[in-house]
């Protein structure tokens, strides 16, 4: 559980104006959480339908207007749009002079830092890069989240006091990433986050097929207690037939996994192999033992318990 505690009300700097453009399912809540640090939301902009039931949702009251718009009425604006967007978003604003000289304009990519606001530096903007390493669903448990959440956050210099002032308001705690380390910091985080639900959704359709009634019931605390045991112990965690050098039991799952669901097929071996790796080189899967359950993976045929082919 997390010890964070909101810092006192007159340790909080002064209160600005908060304007969002890109009304999915981050920027609403991290400007919903502002809110109650005492900030005020102050326009938004979105166009699908689902963006303005999640601003309704988060930001009652909150007019709904162009992006430039936003850039006018804020202070403090946050570019909460897909990674792909941004740097189109960015140019085409400080292109058409919506940004202001010393406005704050925040972005939440994981994959960029501040290099990909240099367009709106340079039209006097005050760039930050803070993304919240958190999982968002578009409703106000999303604010709640936020609670002991860490943020990769990317400043210049001048700007760390108030890039941490930021982030422990929303009851987020900062977590100092490089500008040249952004990349490999995103991918870390979706090889655990996004992966992870693809393999459990994947989990949990299989159990269907072999007659679970409740798949979740029964992932919930195997999971829980893998995820705790990862967290707490790495690679020392690792159980399961491919960390015993179980090789017929692996072909056993490949040969079903091919019958039953074929689209599995290749992230169970990959997934597998890159277990098998980690188990080597830990001391974990014996040397002897490694060979079978290799030629297995490597192959994707079926042994026997010898390790011969059949």
């Amino acid at each position: 559980m997390s010890t964070f505690q909101q810092p006192d009300l007159s340790d909080r700097p002064a209160r600005l104006t908060v304007g969002v453009v890109g009304a999915g399912r981050v920027g609403p809540a991290l400007a919903a959480s502002l809110q109650l640090a005492g900030h005020r939301p102050v326009a938004a902009s979105g166009v699908s339908e689902a963006s303005r039931r999640r601003a309704e949702a988060l930001l009652p009251g909150v007019p709904l207007v162009p992006p430039a718009e936003v850039l006018r009425r804020a202070d403090l604006v946050l570019l909460t749009v897909p990674d792909d967007a941004l740097p189109g978003l960015v140019t085409g604003l400080a292109e058409t002079g919506a940004v202001r000289p010393g406005q704050l304009l925040v972005h939440t990519s994981g994959r960029y830092g501040t290099g990909v606001l240099d367009p709106a530096l340079r039209a006097g903007a005050l760039p930050l890069a803070l993304h919240p390493a958190m999982t968002f669903t578009g409703t106000p448990v999303d604010v709640q989240r936020l609670a002991g959440c860490s943020f990769g956050v990317t400043a210049p210099e001048e700007l760390r006091l108030a890039a941490e002032a930021l982030v422990i308001e929303m009851g987020g705690e900062p977590e100092w990433i490089a500008e040249e380390n952004r990349p490999l910091y995103h991918a870390a985080l979706a090889l655990g986050a996004n992966h992870l639900v693809t393999l459990v959704a994947q989990s949990m359709e299989l159990l269907r097929t072999a007659g679970v009634e409740a798949p979740d019931r029964m992932l919930g605390p195997l999971l829980g207690a893998a995820l705790d045991n990862a967290l707490r112990s790495g690679d020392a965690a690792l159980t399961g037939p491919v960390a015993r050098g179980d090789a017929g039991t692996v072909a056993a799952h490949v040969t079903e996994l091919r019958r039953h669901a074929p689209q599995a097929v290749d992230g169970y071996l990959a997934m597998a192999r890159a277990t098998a790796d980690r188990a080597l080189a830990h001391g974990l899967l014996k040397p002897e033992l490694a060979e079978d359950l290799l030629g297995v993976l490597a192959n994707g045929t079926h042994t026997s318990e010898n390790g011969e082919d059949r």
